[in-house]
C-alpha cells in the first residue's frame, strides 16, 4: 500500500511538471488571421455559447483548415505582439477543445473522454496538439502558457472547457485589436449569467472558477474588488460567499 501511494505521488508530480513546464518555442512565423475561426463560431455557436457540434463536423473541411493554420504558425515574441499571442492561444485552446469533442462525438461530457491512468491523467493531459513541431495538451496551453505568461485573470472567462458551467464559447474569434474589450465583455456576461453565478450585494453564489483560481483574481486586490469591476450589482466588501456546483454537461445545442 505504501509503495502504491509513493507511485501515485510520483505520477502526480510528473503530471504537474509536464502540464506547467512549457518552454519557449523558437519560431519565426508571422501573425495569422483568425477569420476562418470567426466564421465558424458565428455559424455554429449561439450568443449564449451553445455549440452545434454536428454542424462543425459537417463543415470539417473548413474547421480542419483553421486547425492546420494554427499548427503551422507558432507565436513568437519577435514577430507577434503580446495581444496577438494572447488571441492566438485563447483561440487555439478553444479550437483544439472543439476538435477533441468532435473527434469523440457524441459524448455527454468532455470528462467522458478518457486518457492514461485513472485519477492521474485526464482529458486535459492528452498530447494531441502539434504546433510547428512542438507537442502540447490543453493543460500545457492553459496553465503553462496562458496563465503563466500573460498574467491576465480575465482569460478564465474566455478559455472554454465545453461544459455548461464553463464561460461561454464566444461566437466570434478573439482578435488582437479588440481583445481587451472582448475579455471585459466575457467577464460581464459570465458574472451576470445565473447558471454560473448569482450575485446580490450581500450574498454571492459564485462559480468554482473563483475558488480554483482565486490567486489569479486577487493579485493586488481582494476578490470582491475584482468582482466589482464587472459584476451586475455593487457587492459589499463583507458579502457572504458560497460556491455553486460545477456542471460538466456538454455545452451542445
Amino acid at each position: 500500500m505504501k509503495n502504491q501511494f509513493q507511485i501515485l505521488i510520483l505520477l502526480t508530480t510528473l503530471f504537474f511538471v509536464q502540464s506547467c513546464g512549457v518552454k519557449n518555442y523558437r519560431s519565426t512565423s508571422q501573425p495569422i488571421t483568425h477569420e476562418i475561426w470567426n466564421t465558424l463560431l458565428k455559424d455554429y455557436v449561439t450568443e449564449a455559447g451553445h455549440v452545434n457540434y454536428k454542424g462543425i463536423i459537417a463543415d470539417s473541411v473548413t474547421f480542419n483548415k483553421y486547425i492546420q493554420l494554427l499548427q503551422n504558425h507558432h507565436p513568437n515574441k519577435k514577430n507577434w505582439s503580446e495581444d496577438e499571442r494572447l488571441a492566438y492561444w485563447l483561440n487555439a485552446y478553444n479550437a483544439f477543445t472543439v476538435k477533441l469533442i468532435v473527434e469523440h462525438y457524441p459524448v455527454k461530457s468532455i470528462k467522458d473522454i478518457k486518457n492514461g491512468i485513472p485519477f492521474v491523467n485526464t482529458v486535459w493531459d492528452i498530447k494531441f496538439i502539434k504546433i510547428e513541431g512542438a507537442t502540447y495538451d490543453l493543460n500545457n496551453i492553459e496553465h503553462g502558457i496562458i496563465r503563466k505568461r500573460f498574467k491576465e485573470p480575465r482569460i478564465h472567462f474566455a478559455a472554454n472547457c465545453a461544459s455548461i458551467s464553463c464561460p461561454r464559447l464566444r461566437n466570434e474569434a478573439y482578435m488582437a485589436d479588440r481583445i481587451d474589450d472582448q475579455l471585459a465583455d466575457q467577464a460581464r456576461y459570465f458574472m451576470a449569467n445565473h447558471v454560473k453565478n448569482i450575485m446580490t450585494p450581500d450574498k454571492l453564489q459564485l462559480s468554482k472558477l473563483f475558488k480554483w483560481y482565486k490567486g489569479d483574481f486577487t493579485k493586488g486586490q481582494t476578490l470582491i474588488e475584482f468582482l466589482n469591476l464587472y459584476a451586475p450589482v455593487e457587492i459589499n466588501k463583507d458579502a457572504d460567499i458560497e460556491h455553486m456546483d460545477y456542471l460538466w454537461t456538454l455545452n451542445g445545442e
